[in-house]
């Protein structure tokens, strides 16, 4: 899974928008909502720089220290708990667990209802909905480049160019 900006604003509206109509939270006010979603898109967005940054720095070392692209995501992990974050399979969980201490932190959310497990529980479809985009992507992409064998230099500039191609049909750039 994984999550891309073009999503963020779908994500925020609908997450806002099931809390309040399962009574999760209260708002301050009728004008509030627009700034909750703001809040929950801006803890989105500061999670997709800060993985933008890991990804940078894992590239970086790689090349530095002159090791295989098949350490990529061993590595990456590494550098992201450094920095603070969670990748690959915690993701999500990480993104749940920071959604939910801004709305406990908001000053626009009057009151939190409901525990933390059902706020996650109620959330975390959202999330898997939009995110499962990647799953989709991945396979077009595979199937386009079918031609070219896996783990080449070849085949990582032709995925790079297909997933490129297809993020743009879709709307995910």
């Amino acid at each position: 899974m994984r999550l891309y900006s073009a999503k963020v604003p779908s994500i925020a509206q609908e997450v806002v928008r099931t809390l309040l109509s399962s009574k999760d939270i209260d708002l301050e006010d009728a004008g509030a909502q627009k700034e909750v979603v703001a809040d929950v898109e801006s803890v989105l967005r500061s999670y997709l720089e800060a993985e933008r940054r890991v990804d940078e720095k894992t590239r970086d070392l790689l090349q530095r220290t002159g090791r295989g692209q098949n350490e990529f995501g061993k590595v990456r992990e590494q550098l992201a708990e450094h920095e603070g974050i969670k990748v690959g399979d915690e993701m999500l969980d990480y993104l749940l667990d920071q959604v939910v201490a801004m709305l406990m932190h908001s000053s626009h959310v009057e009151e939190v209802y409901a525990e933390d497990v059902v706020l996650r529980r109620h959330m975390a479809p959202l999330f898997k909905k939009h995110m499962q985009v990647d799953t989709d992507v991945d396979t077009e992409v595979r199937a386009h480049i079918k031609h070219v064998k896996e783990g080449t230099t070849q085949w990582d500039i032709e995925y790079a160019r297909a997933l490129e191609t297809v993020k743009r049909r879709r709307g995910l750039g």
